[in-house]
């Protein structure tokens, strides 16, 4: 029977039409037809994560009113069926990291394909060809070149017929089909929704809290019901002072997210507004009203650093400096010395950088619900079991009765960690309201108020004696985080380069303006974005190759080893020299970066016998670096066993303790403990099957009768101390292991003179981090920190109202992040040695392959056009201004 024009048909079924006016054909599909594989991020139609076929078009659902869908023809991800050509090469390629976007992706891809076909046959299309078809969809992960390779294979024919290699990530078919539920999708019965009530003033004392209808004590009947009154609790605590616009002052929920948002609306706040300082030179002007006029304030201001904030003096609101020094005084008087004879090594420059915002696709979102005492949360954030440990000293529960899940995250960067808004206002709103309630931050929120890299002011200083040698180094810098502290900028920029002498200090500028969080690499982008290029400064006074100077200067064998490699390659032996004439002229940079290796000492992993297979457990998550995929590669690769033999369940903080997906190190914490529980596993299996061998690959049948009679066994591998022990103490499932990871990236771009664009081409990026667990897998990792370094170096910029505070740039037209046309080619070397005495032989790389991207393309511009870029962005404007 076909369908009438008041239906839908949806994946070749009829379903009912919207009922009426209102909502979105995004909403509709998946809250009413439950298919939550349909994203949504924007809500603007800028990323394309809610794309569906529309009578066979490409359409982002996001838009479409709901009641545009009666009598249409539509195709969601899960209409695809999983066995779309564009599924299997995505999966095949790992065209994805948390996944968050990759049904988006997936559909677009699928008619691209379809099409192309139909026009060319088998005929590979160019990557301009692909990047035009995927202009409408972003990536935050920056999985682009597994997207460009998949989508050009799936035109090709390569992908017909299903591969007999799994894909390199075990829960691709998840990511490809829709399936993967992330915190965002699903929604038990009965849960109300939630909404924050932020401050409108960057600095005021709220006076009073009118809840404009909502209760403010517990419902005593609670239910779903439509006309159920709404309930609000309150987030400021006793410190009725708010320090800048969009933080949090109270929540509200009802039981429909239109009823929530309509109580928010009704809740009117009593100000007393104050004194504000909205810029850094504000902040720093005499008599300027202080942030945190008090010793108590100061202490609780909130860190950016990913680790514990050293002590500073406070000096109005400049924190700082923090010092760190080697034959400091040294290195200030041959600098002085230098300055006053006007000598010519002697560089000494001024950088600064714009704030970066996490943005991750899937916002941050909570669902928390009260049960007969014990607390119930899913939760997208990237430390689960630090989740479930604070909430349980937060609201005094045993840690038994806070049950935390979280199985797929869409992206984080950093800024999903610990108790953020979402999971508090949940948590009181649905002990208020006596059901589950749903917190989701929209996208405004997601840019203002849920974390950012903090802008930076540096200045360098280097001198060179008369050998050119690294005489002496100075670096000040000051961080912009808003009302919050933490800058480390130039304590990294001491690790860099042997032991000259040195002074390094960090400041913090606090203003009344959102706070920061720490982001991929915290302090590591800026630092090179200024050391960098003060080196390549350097190197064109001494007339120096610029690797050559690097490999003089860097006593590093690991990274020694990349500037060896990145010296042969044709990319860095033929980019062109001399004076670029011309509208467009080509450039080629090249940029070092190191990283501390950390390790989280807590680390385990359950292996167990249930129902005659082996399943592997622990309380971590996935956020798109493949934990998953390398927790059943070590697993099975140590018991040689097949992949089919292994079921992981990460996610449920009921599980062994399992690390943060934070600070580069979950794979280096989390492979050698499954290493040792697959040890163990071994031992135990040996005992039930004498068959079992001591090592090696354990036979098919051999492993079936120790199954069998080894059902209940449980076994748990930890992550033991190195060889030669850390430089540090456990703080907190937090240690500093021996060595620093290494980077080296060479950047091509052209710039058109005229117009002022940069357009990236080509990218090598050479990194030592040892032992790869999984070698694409890592790759994807270093190419997407290659896409989020020019987005860094070319787009990001959080504007703010100068005059208010308030975040200007919070929507995604507005803050832009690259897209496929925007990234360049890009090639991943590992150098696998100097790791040796790791666990594992393997260190974290997702911060060491982001840290110099902005730096190499800052040299590389340098070295098209003749200009010294010394702000972030390279917005074009800025660019112009340098060539006149």
């Amino acid at each position: 029977m076909g369908r009438t024009h008041m239906d839908v048909e949806v994946n070749g079924s009829s379903c009912p039409a919207p009922d009426g006016p209102g909502g979105t054909a995004a909403g509709h599909l998946r809250d009413r037809l439950g298919l939550t594989g349909t994203k949504v991020a924007c809500g603007t139609g800028v990323c394309g994560a809610c794309t569906i076929l529309v009578d066979g078009s490409p359409t982002v659902s996001c838009l479409l009113p709901a009641d545009g869908l009666a009598g249409r023809a539509v195709t969601t991800v899960e209409g695809l069926g999983g066995d779309h050509p564009v599924q299997r090469a995505f999966a095949a390629h790992d065209a994805m990291q948390c996944g968050y976007c990759t049904p988006g992706f997936v559909v677009e891809a699928a008619a691209f394909v379809d099409s192309w076909r139909a026009e060319h046959g088998d005929a590979r299309p160019d990557r301009g060809a692909i990047a035009d078809a995927m202009a409408g969809h972003l990536c935050r992960c920056g999985a682009y070149e597994g997207i460009f390779a998949a989508v050009a294979d799936a035109c090709a024919g390569a992908f017909d017929e299903p591969s007999d290699q799994d894909p390199p990530r075990i829960d691709a078919l998840d990511k490809v089909t829709g399936r993967a539920e992330f915190t965002a999708d699903r929604i038990p019965e009965g849960t109300w929704e939630g909404v924050v009530v932020r401050s409108a003033h960057a600095h005021a004392r709220v006076l009073s809290v009118d809840p404009g209808g909502a209760r403010t004590s517990p419902v005593e009947a609670p239910g779903p019901a439509e006309d159920a009154d709404p309930v609000l609790v309150d987030l400021l605590g006793p410190d009725r002072t708010v320090r800048y616009a969009g933080q949090p002052i109270a929540a509200v929920a009802a039981p429909t997210a239109d009823g929530a948002r309509a109580a928010a609306a009704a809740v009117t706040v009593g100000y007393e507004p104050l004194p504000a300082v909205l810029d850094t030179d504000a902040a720093q002007a005499p008599g300027a009203p202080a942030v945190y006029p008090t010793r108590a304030e100061q202490r609780a201001a909130p860190s950016y650093s990913e680790g514990p904030t050293p002590p500073a003096r406070w000096n109005g609101n400049t924190r700082g400096p923090s010092t760190v020094g080697w034959r400091g005084g040294t290195a200030v008087r041959r600098l002085r010395a230098a300055a006053d004879h006007e000598d010519p090594l002697l560089v000494a420059q001024e950088y600064t950088t714009a704030t970066q915002v996490h943005s991750p696709l899937e916002p941050h979102v909570c669902v928390a619900s009260w049960d007969g005492g014990d607390l119930h949360l899913r939760v997208s954030t990237q430390s689960l079991s630090q989740v479930a440990d604070r909430a349980a000293a937060h609201w005094e529960l045993p840690r038994e009765r806070v049950h935390v899940v979280t199985e797929f995250v869409g992206g984080g960067f950093g800024g999903k960690n610990g108790l953020s808004t979402d999971v508090v206002a949940a948590v009181e709103l649905s002990r208020a309201a006596g059901a589950p309630v749903r917190v989701s931050l929209d996208r405004a929120e997601e840019l203002t108020d849920a974390g950012h890299r903090p802008g930076t002011r540096t200045r360098v200083a280097l001198l060179a004696d008369g050998e050119g040698r690294l005489s002496a180094m100075t670096v000040d810098s000051y961080g912009d985080g808003g009302v919050s502290t933490g800058s480390n900028t130039a304590t990294l920029a001491f690790l860099m380069y042997g032991r000259s002498p040195r002074r390094v200090r960090d400041f913090d500028v606090i203003t009344h303006r959102p706070p920061g969080k720490p982001m991929r690499g915290p302090g590591g982008p800026p630092m090179a974005w200024a050391l960098e290029q003060a080196v390549d400064e350097m190197a064109l006074r001494l007339g120096e190759d610029p690797l050559a100077l690097r490999t003089r200067w860097d006593g590093n064998p690991k990274r020694r080893a990349l500037y060896e490699k990145a010296a042969r390659l044709d990319l860095w032996r033929s980019r062109p020299r001399g004076e670029r004439t011309g509208r467009f002229r080509r450039g080629v940079g090249v940029a070092a970066a190191n990283w501390m290796y950390l390790l989280a000492p807590r680390a385990k992993v359950e292996l167990a016998v249930e129902d005659g297979a082996l399943v592997a457990r622990s309380a971590t998550q996935d956020l798109g670096t493949g934990i998953r995929s390398v927790l059943s590669d070590v697993v099975t690769e140590r018991l040689g066993v097949p992949a089919s033999a292994l079921r992981v369940e990460i996610g449920h903080s009921s599980s062994v303790h399992g690390t943060g997906s934070y600070g580069s190190r979950t794979t280096t914490s989390m492979g050698p403990a499954a290493a040792q529980a697959a040890d163990r596993m071994r031992a135990a299996l040996r005992e039930h099957a004498p068959d079992v061998p001591a090592a090696g690959p354990i036979p098919e049948r051999a492993l079936k009768e120790a199954l069998t009679g080894a059902e209940g066994v449980r076994v748990v591998g930890e992550r033991r101390a190195d060889r030669w022990g850390h430089l540090t103490p456990d703080m907190d499932d937090l240690a500093l292991g021996r060595g620093l990871s290494g980077a080296v990236h060479v950047m091509e771009v052209e710039v058109d003179t005229l117009l002022g664009r940069v357009r990236p081409t080509r990218c090598w990026a050479g990194i030592a981090a040892g032992h790869v667990y999984s070698e694409r897998l890592a790759r994807n990792q270093c190419e997407g920190a290659v896409v989020q370094g020019v987005g860094y170096a070319l787009f990001e910029e959080r504007r703010d109202d100068p005059a208010t505070g308030v975040v200007l740039t919070d929507n995604m037209e507005d803050y832009r992040i690259p897209g496929m046309g925007d990234v360049p080619e890009t090639e991943v070397y590992f150098h696998q040695e100097g790791f040796e005495h790791v666990r594992g032989g393997g260190v974290g790389l997702g911060e060491v392959s982001v840290v110099g991207v902005a730096a190499a393309l800052g040299n590389a511009v340098h070295d098209a056009t003749g200009v010294r870029p010394r702000e972030l962005p390279i917005r074009p404007d800025r660019l112009i201004r340098g060539l006149r």
